[in-house]
């Protein structure tokens, strides 16, 4: 281990003063945990002197801090980029050269009187903040521009030379007055950007079908995925996969991903072995594969795992080199193919024994200095930097730096028996002063539903912990991860057996004596708020209170809310039809809860309408049931803002208390 660089670290920690430093004080919990984290994002130069971090500012706004991180020589971090976060954000920042970085501005916007959409811009800057400028939609003027809500990304930071990238971007047909057609490419293309003069020369013509392409890390484009669509420009689920040989520009057939997601899903192009990484299901589980990009196509299964998917690659570096894959079992874990790196996470994981979480942020270009972060159920995370040449580990800075003197609860992973005999995975946090019997608790289903909890620092979870709280975090069957089996017919089409799974979990928490039966509650955010209201209506006896964040709650609503966008009709299957629409949409039934319901909706939320929560509302109000509504304005599904998460944690305690006094 080599001397931490504390002057970065107490820099890192100065810019969070406005949103933290004051409650830390206060020792204010609900504040504490609800801050949003210290480091939003971070990237390492290529040179690997100089760190990028966005980094919050205010409560809601994000700003673009660099530093120098060569040597032991006091350090400055300077804020060169700033984003007041009504409604822009700063998403995140990357260097496209050892001078220039480019970041993705993010920004809610409503559209017509019903519909929100989130909107994205490429700005690139110097790293002393000069020469900013805006990487223009590829449509000039007009009206079209006021309908791109897509920026572009970047799908490869060494495009060749120095300050290049290759971004996709969305080409939408442009009309002047007398409808004379101005630019008539149309549909997603490559283009190759100068961030410095912000020329653009395309690189792989733009098509109405294409949905995404996958470039080498060399600058050169070799696969395409091209969506099926069906009248009316809506997607009707499934994917086409094209390549291209190293010496041709024509495309040829890869492979398919059907509408269930059956097929090679290409991830990752391996330019060395001149092949393609990607997922396909065996025996009902995800599994990473390899496929030659020539006339052979030969694929071979590169890794499975007996339990549970595979659910994605390890890349690392500015070529996005793919070195592993990564999963998750009881904790996430990851298996590499590259040999060093192997040896070198098995060497960062006995220097930091108690932080076994372990990732590896970014590198540069040689990829002998290494940006890391770590962390564990007990500590929300530390960036470090490591260099291979010296063998040096340096702490950077905190994730959480204001949580550094709490104590913290541990996270344990259980497993419950549902009614049926199944043996459900949950995780089970207890609070930090060791108590573990007759204790007010809470079930607490993850969102999605496709998707799943995992053991580390969850905020929510450890901020109820701190109150004395157990809390049971169930990945019920429709959670992702487990395979097809568990996963069944997903949680709204499936929804009695995961609902029934979640009811379990309060029943097994009563069961063994950790909960109090008087004071057992149910929190949950966007899928998790449905299976709460849900959960409420089938049982109305279990839970003695309810709280829902962004919830779900009109199952019909939630298809026609997408009506008109182009996913459509993959919403409308995924939700699917027939009897469930009814019994499982908690709006519909809000005679049958009989404990008091606390709602919590950002205005602005595109996932989940907050007619949903209004409705929710509206339809316990006049059942004679006590309801609350709390909408934050300008905000969206996530709620990020540490003012509005600090006041909803505070106000669902105070709730729980009352609820439980009742």
């Amino acid at each position: 281990m080599g001397k931490t660089i504390g002057t970065l670290a107490r820099g890192v920690a100065l810019c969070s003063l406005m949103t933290t430093s004051a409650i830390a004080k206060a020792n204010d919990a609900a504040a504490l945990f609800g801050a949003r984290e210290n480091v939003l994002q971070a990237s390492l130069s290529p040179d690997g002197n100089t760190l990028a971090l966005v980094q919050p500012v205010g409560t809601r706004g994000s700003g673009l801090f660099v530093a120098d991180v060569t040597g032991d020589t006091p350090v400055d971090l300077h804020r060169i980029l700033m984003a007041k976060g009504d409604p822009e954000r700063i998403s995140s920042c990357h260097w496209a050269s050892n001078t220039r970085l480019l970041c993705n501005i993010f920004g809610i916007m409503p559209v017509a009187e019903v519909n929100i959409a989130y909107m994205t811009r490429m700005v690139a800057i110097d790293r002393d903040g000069a020469n900013m400028a805006l990487i223009e939609v590829p449509h000039g003027t007009g009206e079209a521009l006021d309908y791109t809500l897509d920026g572009g990304s970047v799908i490869d930071w060494t495009a060749g030379a120095e300050g290049h990238v290759l971004m996709a971007r969305n080409y939408v047909p442009e009309t002047q007055l007398g409808h004379r057609l101005v630019q008539s490419r149309e549909g997603l293309g490559v283009d190759d950007i100068d961030t410095v003069t912000l020329k653009a020369l395309s690189n792989v013509r733009p098509r109405p079908d294409a949905s995404e392409y996958l470039s080498d890390g060399r600058g050169a484009v070799r696969v395409t995925g091209r969506r099926r669509q069906a009248s009316g420009g809506y997607d009707r689920g499934g994917v086409d996969y094209f390549y291209r040989a190293r010496t041709s520009d024509d495309w040829l057939p890869l492979s398919q991903v059907d509408e269930n997601g059956d097929g090679f899903d290409p991830y990752a192009i391996d330019p060395v072995l001149d092949a393609v990484y990607g997922l396909k299901r065996v025996d009902g589980r995800l599994a990473a594969f390899r496929k030659a990009l020539d006339v052979s196509n030969t694929e071979q299964m590169v890794f499975a795992h007996p339990q549970v998917d595979v659910d994605g690659f390890l890349r690392i570096g500015r070529s996005r080199r793919t070195v592993g894959v990564t999963y998750a079992t009881d904790r996430r874990e990851a298996t590499y193919f590259d040999p060093a790196l192997a040896k070198l996470a098995k060497s960062l994981a006995a220097a930091l024994p108690a932080l076994p979480l372990i990732r590896f942020v970014d590198a540069s270009q040689d990829e002998n200095r290494l940006l890391i972060w770590a962390g564990s159920d007990v500590n929300p995370g530390s960036y470090y930097l490591f260099d291979k040449t010296t063998r040096r580990l340096d702490e950077m800075t905190r994730s959480r730096p204001d949580l550094s003197g709490v104590t913290l609860a541990t996270v344990k992973a259980v497993r419950y028996r549902a009614a049926d005999g199944t043996m459900v995975p949950a995780y089970l946090t207890l609070p930090p002063d060791g108590a573990g019997k007759g204790l007010p608790a809470i079930v607490m289903p993850h969102g999605g539903p496709g998707s799943r909890d995992e053991w580390g620092f969850d905020w929510l979870a450890q901020y109820y912990a701190m109150r004395g709280y157990a809390v049971l975090q169930p990945n019920f069957r429709g959670s992702t991860g487990y395979g097809d089996k568990w996963f069944q017919n997903n949680g709204f089409r499936s929804w009695p057996i995961a609902i029934g799974d979640v009811l379990d979990g309060g029943r097994w928490l009563v069961s063994e004596g950790i909960a109090d039966p008087a004071r057992l509650a149910i929190v949950g955010w966007s899928y998790g708020g449905y299976a709460a209201l849900q959960s409420a209506v089938v049982d109305p006896t279990l839970f003695k209170a309810v709280i829902a964040i962004a919830p779900v709650t009109e199952l019909a609503r939630l298809k026609e809310e997408r009506r008109n966008w182009s996913d459509f009709l993959i919403t409308s299957r995924f939700v699917g039809d027939g009897a469930h629409i009814d019994e499982g949409s908690p709006a519909r039934h809000a005679d049958r809860i009989a404990v008091p319901v606390l709602m919590f909706h950002g205005r602005l939320d595109r996932n989940v309408s907050v007619a949903q929560s209004r409705l929710m509302d509206a339809r316990l109000r006049d059942a004679g049931k006590q309801s609350e509504l709390v909408i934050y304005d300008g905000l969206d599904h996530y709620l990020e803002d540490s003012a509005a998460r600090a006041a909803m944690l505070e106000k669902s305690a105070a709730f729980l208390s009352t609820a439980f006094a009742r």
